[in-house]
């Protein structure tokens, strides 16, 4: 069988969704995704920088993040035809280990925690495909590199690119 590494944030979780809203809510703005197509929020607001960054060391911030539209029906559907493994950098923030494994229990329960894969660089992992909406993680990984549509990767180019769960679906499964 395959191997297929899906990243969590923003492919499988909706972080930028809390992000913006906790920034919104802190700042009195009313920022949507559109404002990020091609960057990212602490570059757009830079004197908050630091606060927004911030967010994301909360240990509870990824508990209670939104499921991306179709992921778990179709991550359901490639794990009959393909070894999954659910990859997120987690190293980088380390205090998030807790929140993103509780829910990935909850939202993924149909996987083994042997499928998940806590790591800091991706280029570790051993997989034929790598499904992220951050192009750096694609630089020494061996296998081929899939990009998930997000308002900040709107401009790269250079890889394959699927904008939904539903055209994940359509490339592994078709």
């Amino acid at each position: 069988m395959k191997r297929i590494a899906i990243d969590m944030d923003e492919v499988m979780a909706d972080l930028h969704k809390k992000h913006l809203d906790l920034f919104n809510k802190n700042y009195n703005e009313t920022l949507t995704a559109d404002d990020l197509v091609g960057t990212r929020l602490w570059k757009i607001r830079p004197h908050a920088a630091d606060d927004i960054l911030a967010y994301v060391d909360d240990p509870t911030f990824f508990r209670d993040l939104e499921v991306m539209e179709g992921s778990q029906e179709v991550i359901k559907e490639l794990s009959e035809s393909y070894e999954v493994y659910i990859t997120t950098a987690a190293m980088e923030h380390p205090t998030s280990f807790t929140a993103k494994y509780e829910w990935l229990k909850e939202h993924f329960p149909f996987l083994s925690d042997l499928q998940f894969v806590f790591c800091g660089n991706k280029s570790i992992l051993q997989a034929d495909y790598l499904i992220d909406d951050s192009p750096r993680h694609f630089k020494d990984f061996k296998g081929e590199g899939i990009l998930f549509s997000a308002p900040h990767n709107k401009y790269e180019k250079g890889y394959v690119r699927v904008n939904n769960w539903d055209e994940v679906r359509r490339y592994f499964l078709s």
